[in-house]
């Protein structure tokens, strides 16, 4: 009888996990666009979150008040500065779009004097004349992940609009719902904080202090569009491994080609010197401060976390393997203790 009872409760237990990952495979497939913007809203809530009880529960603000203020303090510090940068971005990418005749011959004069120098052609002109065909399609698709964003945008800052004012409601709800012991579940929101707060806060940190750094190198060097060359450097230097060098590399190589050695030496000396050293520099200091993360998380977390949530992957890329290291420790501590326990008792 208490075998038939058991294989009973064990059918009704798979019949329901099977139906909640039909549904939430089906949910995931159809509102996919929307991830990012969902992903979005978690970041910007975990950053917020103790920010807005303070004001609901201390100040005894009303929740939708609270909200609304904290959600205009974000946009205006952290997305309207992101947004004219973008703006600076694109229309300087315009204008390379529409000048791409000028551009093309420029690299080829350029192509062909490195060649010169070293004695070996080290790219084919029609490679080059090929770049013009691209650049012609590159724009519609600049304005299409434009309106992209701006929807994904709108539909963060809807969902977590309800987050923060449904705050200590949401979390009790999964606190009470993930079917994991108190402990396991007081680790994986502390881990998740943990690593949120690190790379939502120290990744643009350091990006931007190397993009002043940077900025200041170009502006003592002369090289032209600095302030063009700072937007690309701050955003380069979130990618992982090459970084900042994707920017100021290129550019030692272009001022050594059109002639100009003085100004390569010293843009070589303060890429390679001085801002790789401020990366160094302070991503130990920052990371001290947040929370240490293996580089090797943060490599890897990257890599993977851009290709499927596109830039948010910057911080939940690192997530996903840091949430995968702990899933095996709270499955160790839920299964298997439990196993060698039961094993020294018999």
């Amino acid at each position: 009888m208490n075998n038939t009872t058991i294989d009973s409760n064990l059918l009704r237990q798979i019949f329901i996990i099977v139906i909640i990952l039909f549904l939430g495979i089906v949910l995931m497939l159809e509102l996919w666009f929307f991830l990012s913007a969902f992903l979005g809203a978690i970041t910007f809530y975990v950053v917020m979150r103790e920010r807005m009880f303070y004001l609901t529960e201390k100040r005894k603000w009303r929740h939708s008040s609270a909200a609304w203020i904290l959600m205009l303090l974000s946009f205006f510090v952290i997305l309207m500065p992101i947004g004219l940068l973008g703006n600076i971005v694109y229309t300087k990418v315009s204008y390379v779009v529409t000048h791409s005749d000028e551009l093309i011959n420029s690299l080829k004069k350029a192509a062909e004097q490195i060649g010169n120098m070293i004695g070996y052609k080290i790219i084919d002109p029609n490679t080059i004349n090929r770049l013009g065909t691209y650049l012609a399609q590159f724009l519609p698709k600049i304005l299409g992940v434009t309106f992209n964003t701006i929807t994904l945008i709108a539909s963060m800052y809807f969902i977590l609009y309800f987050m923060l004012v449904n705050g200590r409601n949401m979390e009790e709800a999964l606190y009470e719902y993930i079917p994991l012991k108190d402990g396991n579940v007081e680790l994986l929101g502390s881990e998740t904080r943990t690593i949120i707060m690190s790379n939502a806060i120290a990744i643009p940190l350091i990006a931007l202090i190397q993009g002043v750094v940077a900025l200041i190198g170009y502006l003592i060097i002369g090289v032209s569009e600095p302030w063009l060359w700072f937007v690309a450097t701050s955003i380069a230097a979130m990618m992982p491994v090459v970084g900042a060098a994707l920017i100021y590399g290129p550019m030692t190589v272009w001022l050594f080609a059109q002639g100009e050695t003085g100004k390569g030496i010293a843009m070589g000396l303060w890429g390679f010197g001085i801002v790789g050293v401020v990366d160094n520099l302070f991503r130990f200091m920052v990371n001290k401060k947040l929370g240490n993360i293996h580089p090797l998380v943060t490599i890897f977390g990257v890599l993977v976390g851009i290709q499927l949530f596109g830039f948010i992957g910057l911080i939940f890329g690192p997530l996903l393997i840091s949430l995968f290291i702990l899933s095996l420790k709270i499955y160790s501590s839920e299964f298997i203790v439990k196993k060698r326990v039961i094993n020294r008792v018999k």
